[in-house]
């Protein structure tokens, strides 16, 4: 007989046995309301692993009786995709219809453009219903037409009633635990070790029953989940800490200069399996977007950093990593770099390809020099202090000014320098 996991024989079949997701699934919710009148449209379930993605997509095909078929976006490419959708139109052409197919898309995130763009047409037409999960949020990782199509739903993690809930399910009518006695005398660690991730819950249970002999009772207490999971490290991963919530927190605590929470946050990562180069990414990231040029320095050791979590990994790259958060959640802080390229992105998206001044561009030929490429041009070296005053933008832009400069020490010197090349506060209100 092939082996079972136990959160496999507890997958529910039906909402009423479904746990958590009641804003979607409660009474009067979207999703209930869509498998009670069989209208089913398109959507994308979103949210971290364990929380009821395959299972929600199952039971709404189970309760509408409609043709379900599922895609991995792991093994499937274009071809498969095509010839599933053929295989769709084929069904509703005949008279046995049952109605419109629901395609499932397993992990959609990972399909690529092409892949995504290969369904628009059948999802537009009505061919399939496309119900596609993922972990990872769909604005950066669906294309925006197939986005346009398809609603998002949000699902959470898991809360600590609907994991009781779970456990309590799991022990009173799972056969594991028939023949057996079952004692839960504290449920601190199995909660905290699931993280809002039913599988993971189930999994904790089945890894704990698998260490009993035939007739020792199972006990849940939080010594017991502690070291059976010491003694398989490997039974959990990242994907289970919500690590883009954590990153988002991690990056704000180090943006709102406190250390101890960045350090927090960072300890969340580590002890959830990140990768060190995607935490020291996000910290040059930040070093450039949030100290700027109130602190330059703040880059140089963001890539220092960087460059040694790179070369000497686990566990070690998590002191360089840990003095490099300190150093830029105690910096003083500056997003005027980063607000001026916004500003002039802008810019150019409103003025669009403005010819370059003559006198600015290079003139490498003779004909190039016979046109007025670069005449007229001050050479700034051949000038007091290097610098003469002369127009760099183009005469359809003006003086328009990008860079505010932010109050700190390092700003306030660059600002003074300006003024006094440019004419200070007389030449900002000209470039306005």
């Amino acid at each position: 007989m092939k082996f079972e996991p136990l959160a496999e024989r507890m997958r529910p079949t039906s909402l009423d046995n479904y746990i958590g997701q009641k804003h979607l699934v409660g009474q009067g919710a979207v999703i209930r309301r869509m498998i009670e009148t069989g209208n089913i449209s398109s959507f994308i379930l979103w949210g971290p692993p364990g929380v009821g993605k395959t299972t929600l997509a199952k039971i709404i095909a189970e309760q509408t009786k409609v043709p379900f078929y599922t895609l991995s976006a792991v093994t499937a490419g274009v071809k498969e995709v095509r010839d599933l959708i053929a295989r769709c139109r084929a069904d509703q052409m005949s008279m046995f219809s049952k109605g419109r197919p629901i395609l499932f898309i397993d992990e959609i995130h990972r399909f690529s453009k092409s892949q995504q763009d290969s369904l628009l047409g059948a999802v537009e037409d009505g061919t399939v219903t496309l119900i596609g999960a993922t972990t990872e949020n769909p604005s950066f990782e669906v294309i925006r037409p197939l986005l346009s199509r398809a609603q998002v739903y949000v699902l959470n993690p898991l809360g600590k009633d609907d994991l009781l809930e779970l456990l309590h399910r799991a022990v009173q009518t799972d056969r594991m635990f028939a023949d057996r006695e079952v004692r839960i005398e504290q449920t601190g660690a199995l909660l905290r070790f699931s993280g809002g991730d039913a599988r993971k819950l189930l999994n904790i249970l089945d890894l704990i029953m698998q260490s009993l002999s035939t007739h020792e009772p199972f006990v849940i207490n939080d010594e017991i989940v502690t070291s059976r999971l010491q003694q398989n490290p490997l039974a959990f991963d990242k994907n289970g800490e919500m690590h883009y919530d954590i990153i988002s927190a991690f990056i704000k605590s180090i943006r709102g200069s406190d250390p101890d929470a960045a350090v927090y946050w960072l300890a969340r990562l580590i002890a959830g399996g990140e990768d060190p180069k995607f935490i020291a990414r996000r910290m040059v990231i930040s070093a450039a977007e949030d100290i700027g040029l109130a602190n330059p320095n703040a880059l140089l050791l963001a890539n220092a950093a960087f460059d040694a979590v790179s070369k000497i990994g686990w566990p070690e790259g998590r002191i360089p990593l840990s003095e490099c958060a300190v150093y830029l959640a105690t910096s003083p802080k500056s997003n005027s770099a980063y607000m001026a390229i916004n500003s002039a992105l802008q810019l150019v998206k409103q003025t669009g390809n403005v010819p370059v001044p003559l006198h600015l561009r290079n003139a490498p030929t003779q004909l190039m020099e016979e046109l007025g490429y670069g005449k007229d041009y001050k050479y700034a070296h051949d000038y007091p202090g290097h610098f003469v005053r002369q127009d760099y933008l183009p005469a359809e832009i003006g003086r328009a000014k990008l860079w505010h400069a932010c109050p700190n020490p390092a700003e306030d010197r660059m600002k003074a320098r300006m003024d006094q090349l440019w004419g200070g506060d007389a030449a900002d209100a000209a470039k306005q």
